[in-house]
């Protein structure tokens, strides 16, 4: 029976991280089974999940540490249950813009995570507008539905939630 690990990375950005941590995952006689990445600034961020026999997930947990020590990284690892791949038939693209304010993020979060929604990507920037030299936000995440979900309610209830909150967005199906 196959076993498997989450583990997260994280650091300053420089070149060959991946292969470095792909090396060692592969030397423990483990496979890569999903990861994402990212680059925010100047810091790396690493999370996959990992499969493979009892023996070889321990020698994973165990080879990884010193690794990342060495490269001045920091690692967490979980051991986990099976792995289901997402369900990429139900992925939306939500859009939401407007004047910046305390609890925005939290009730539209709130609004998808009542819904068993989930937020898969996510982006906000804020900036000034010129005009007005009101603080203003934009949001842009994914978003995996589950397959009884209305689309169609969805969306007009996350309207009213917009509107009611001062918010303008769009939930579109992702291509």
């Amino acid at each position: 029976m196959n076993h498997q690990l989450i583990v997260t990375i994280l650091g300053t950005d420089r070149s060959g991280i991946l292969s470095e941590i792909a090396d060692t995952v592969s030397d423990a006689h483990c496979n890569i089974l999903d990861s994402r990445q990212a680059i925010y600034g100047k810091e790396f961020s690493l999370t996959m999940i990992i499969e493979g026999s009892h023996q070889a997930i321990t020698r994973a947990e165990l080879a990884i540490p010193p690794v990342c020590q060495r490269l001045d990284l920091l690692s967490m690892m979980k051991r986990t249950s099976h792995h289901e791949k997402q369900n990429l038939d139900h992925l939306y693209d939500v859009e939401y813009s407007g004047v910046d304010s305390h609890g925005l993020l939290r009730s539209v979060t709130r609004f998808f995570a009542e819904r068993n929604v989930s937020i898969s990507a996510f982006r906000q920037r804020t900036f000034t507008n010129k005009e007005s030299g009101q603080e203003m936000m934009r949001c842009k995440f994914i978003v995996n539905t589950p397959d009884t979900l209305d689309i169609a309610l969805l969306r007009q209830e996350a309207d009213e939630l917009f509107s009611s909150i001062g918010l303008t967005g769009s939930i579109t199906r992702k291509d």
